[in-house]
């Protein structure tokens, strides 16, 4: 069962191994910069330190370096610039409509819970609960699946940290992810935007099964949808 790390979980989709990609490339360049400059900061605190000095010592007056202050200018900002063209680059692929999914799912936010629209008559309801599990999100694994996100009420924002970056659902306006994973299991992720009072409920759980347990599954969702006295059942734990 995947879950949230206080770092990052093991990626299971590949957009989900772009971003941790990319938080790892840039906590490197971040890890870098941090300790060039507080080795710097301590060479000079150990370098001239008043104990050392002769009595009466006064440093070098230094007022002004125009090599230095160029280069300790534009450094930096090259440093933000690669990560930013860097992020952006990974963020569009991340986050742009796909033409060549399998599956199209529509995911709907309201307070406080998930719709899933698969498109076929079969929706799965996953409404929020602090006390027990909700009902999963189900797809196939080694499968291409869109996901197309809209809000119902106020903005919600879909989380999954294996799977993908956090992707807004907004009223009136379509944001879009995708996912495909090729292994069997269960991940967690939670609702990232604060929507009103239910918000710590709306967890999220998203299921992988291979294809033909999901083929067995989604036939069991379309029976039950098709029967007015029946609702769908859950997913069997995997």
């Amino acid at each position: 069962m995947g879950g949230l790390s206080p770092i990052f979980p093991t990626p299971v989709s590949p957009n989900g191994q772009g971003i941790y990609n990319t938080y790892i490339g840039i906590s490197v360049a971040a890890f870098i910069v941090f300790v060039g400059v507080e080795a710097a900061l301590l060479w000079v605190v150990l370098r001239y330190r008043r104990t050392v000095q002769p009595l009466g010592y006064v440093p070098p007056q230094v007022h002004g370096h125009t090599g230095l202050e160029i280069g300790w200018t534009l450094a930096p900002l090259a440093l933000v610039l690669f990560i930013a063209g860097y992020s952006f680059v990974e963020l569009q692929h991340d986050f742009q409509p796909i033409s060549n999914e399998q599956m199209l799912v529509v995911v709907s936010g309201h307070q406080f819970g998930w719709d899933y629209d698969y498109g076929n008559g079969v929706v799965v309801h996953q409404e929020g609960s602090l006390t027990a599990e909700v009902t999963p999100f189900v797809v196939p694994t080694k499968t291409l699946v869109k996901l197309q996100f809209r809000g119902t009420d106020v903005i919600h924002s879909w989380w999954v940290p294996a799977i993908s970056g956090k992707t807004d659902a907004v009223p009136g306006y379509d944001n879009f992810s995708w996912l495909k994973i090729d292994q069997p299991g269960k991940w967690r992720g939670e609702c990232a935007e604060l929507c009103g009072t239910g918000h710590a409920s709306m967890q999220i759980i998203v299921q992988a099964m291979n294809q033909s347990d999901f083929d067995a599954w989604l036939a069991k969702q379309k029976a039950a949808s098709a029967s007015p006295s029946a609702s769908p059942s859950p997913s069997p734990s995997k």
